[in-house]
């Protein structure tokens, strides 16, 4: 864990001016086209987890895939929107080829002390080191990034079993691959790291792609590192497939019964 690892140099942004820098893709995070979205999430949070005049910690990331990013290098510029005493507002774009390829909201806070109330419960599972990893084999680089250890819905490469579509339930631990103690970059990726749904739904590949991703961060930086490398238990769904677009769900747990973040998002797909 002393080494330098992919996800770092996945979201490495080089200064080029006044909240103005450039990326670049990474292989080790390469999806069927382009890069994995969480690692564009990371990316675009780091711009500005980095800056300086960053208040508080990340409350809220919200990125909007506008259109396809390719293999290679990009722009990112950002701009900080309002600031009050204790909520901030800023925006970041990632530009390739003169194009808007992908936005992002983040909300940074001070949080404070407070009432607190706590309903939400983890999903039981079993312990993390009785369950086996998934093969993945020499499937998308990306998948290779992580060790998901499924206790239910693992993914259907090879086709849904039986008739009709499938349950769009997963649950399952997850860890960075190497180890990686969690931080919100790499909080902001794992909220991505579950496929698809429709891909659960269905058993086949296929036209598909996130637009847009929200994560709710419920745990501050501290609470983070607390788990060092640890898995983490997510548990995804979907409520609705219709005209082309779906959505999917997910929250992410400490093995403590913390819930370290909640996220949305919609996606489309072709038949």
């Amino acid at each position: 864990m002393t080494a330098r690892h992919p996800l770092d140099d996945a979201t490495t942004l080089t200064p080029t001016g006044e909240r103005t820098a450039t990326g670049a893709t990474h292989p080790a995070y390469a999806n069927m086209a382009g890069p994995f979205g969480g690692a564009t999430a990371a990316t675009l949070l780091r711009a500005v987890l980095d800056d300086p005049a960053r208040i508080g910690e990340p409350i809220a990331l919200t990125v909007t895939f506008c259109g396809p990013i390719a293999d290679g290098g990009f722009e990112v510029s950002w701009i900080e929107k309002r600031t009050g005493r204790t909520v901030q507002h800023w925006t970041v774009d990632l530009v390739q080829n003169g194009k808007v390829a992908a936005t992002a909201s983040v909300v940074c806070a001070r949080r404070t002390e407070s009432w607190e109330h706590r309903p939400a419960t983890m999903p039981a599972a079993p312990a993390a080191a009785g369950v086996p990893p998934l093969d993945i084999g020499a499937r998308l680089a990306w998948l290779q990034r992580y060790a998901f250890r499924f206790i239910e819905g693992p993914p259907q490469f090879a086709g849904a079993p039986g008739d009709g579509p499938q349950s769009a339930r997963s649950l399952c631990w997850l860890s960075d691959l190497p180890e990686r103690t969690l931080d919100f970059l790499s909080l902001a990726a794992l909220s991505d790291a579950f496929i698809v749904r429709i891909i659960q739904v269905r058993g086949k590949p296929g036209p598909m792609g996130t637009i847009t991703l929200t994560t709710y961060f419920h745990a501050g930086a501290e609470a983070l590192a607390a788990n060092g490398a640890r898995p983490i238990l997510g548990v995804a769904d979907a409520n609705i497939f219709h005209g082309g677009f779906a959505d999917q769900e997910a929250s992410l747990w400490r093995d403590d019964g913390v819930l370290l973040a909640t996220s949305v998002q919609a996606s489309f797909y072709r038949d």
